[in-house]
């Protein structure tokens, strides 16, 4: 998983940072702050500006379908979408998740047995259930049948301070800094090529002056696909953030014995005593069912399970 930031949230004592930061200091890896007024460093972000730039010209992916809108329920739902899911397979989710939930209101109106549907797929389902209880909670506190700039997203469950950031920066094109995985790689790559560890406090110095004057819609899209076109050229960094977890393999692992779990429910069959067409043990089983449970995406009623 690659932990996504903003400049809100990582500006502020989080609670990994100052372990991070104290492991670093006692591996001799704790830098001092660095001199951002010289004319080098000037002149590297101007560098950086015009090399991103560049490629977002020439090479940008303009045809994403949440970058044709400045609707915030659509974009909250691309950012919800993208959590450590590949933008390929969430372009087709995303356009059948709209077709049939095109509105804040349609998808609060939603049984969660249907928004899961749709979102089979995707992975990591509890993002469906969470998107879909924000939805509900908007529709109760709010008399406007959409989201506004007012609102503060990151009050619900499950919506954190960079999906709210990242929805007033491509609906509302306010200045914010952005940090997510490709955006990491960019500024890894620029800005700390001899740093062994990097922390993302060290990386918004560098943003936040990247960032200033820029259109921030753009530009964080632009960050974004150079991120990833130097991920594809081979350059690999991200490991050197310290907020980088790398993701376990999906075959065999408990997030396989979820998904299979709820694609039966979804077809209808309560009875899960049988291997859910996986090759795992029963303790397997039922520790997915005591998961997805807790995680309120099923329950069990009257000694058969169903969706919540």
């Amino acid at each position: 998983m690659n932990r996504r930031v903003s400049a809100r949230h990582a500006s502020r004592p989080a609670g990994r940072a100052a372990p991070l930061a104290a492991d670093a200091a006692a591996r001799g890896l704790a830098k001092t702050p660095r001199s951002h007024s010289s004319v080098g460093e000037v002149e590297k972000i101007k560098t950086f500006r015009s090399v991103v730039w560049r490629y977002w010209e020439e090479n940008g992916r303009h045809d994403l379908p949440w970058r044709k809108t400045k609707d915030p329920y659509r974009i909250l739902v691309s950012e919800m979408m993208l959590q450590q899911t590949q933008v390929p397979r969430v372009i087709e989710k995303y356009k059948e998740f709209l077709k049939r939930f095109p509105t804040v209101h349609a998808l609060a109106r939603a049984s969660l047995a249907d928004v899961l549907k749709v979102w089979s797929g995707l992975g990591y389902n509890r993002r469906g259930k969470y998107l879909h209880d924000a939805a509900k909670a908007f529709v109760r506190d709010h008399k406007r049948p959409y989201l506004s700039d007012a609102v503060v997203l990151d009050k619900y469950k499950g919506i954190g301070p960079y999906t709210t950031s990242a929805v007033r920066v491509f609906a509302y094109n306010e200045p914010d800094i952005l940090i997510e995985t490709n955006i990491r790689a960019a500024y890894i790559c620029h800005f700390f090529s001899d740093i062994p560890i990097i922390l993302d406090r060290e990386i918004l110095e560098y943003a936040e002056r990247a960032a200033k004057g820029q259109d921030p819609r753009k530009w964080h899209w632009a960050l974004m696909d150079y991120g990833a076109h130097l991920k594809r050229s081979g350059v690999r960094n991200n490991s050197r953030s310290a907020h980088y977890t790398k993701q376990s393999k999906f075959e065999g692992s408990l997030r396989q014995v979820r998904g299979a779990i709820l694609r039966l429910l979804y077809k209808g069959s309560s009875n899960l005593t049988s291997r859910p067409g996986l090759d795992v043990s029963k303790a397997s089983i039922d520790k997915a069912l005591a998961g997805l449970a807790r995680d309120g995406l099923i329950m069990k009623e009257k000694g058969k399970w169903r969706i919540a």
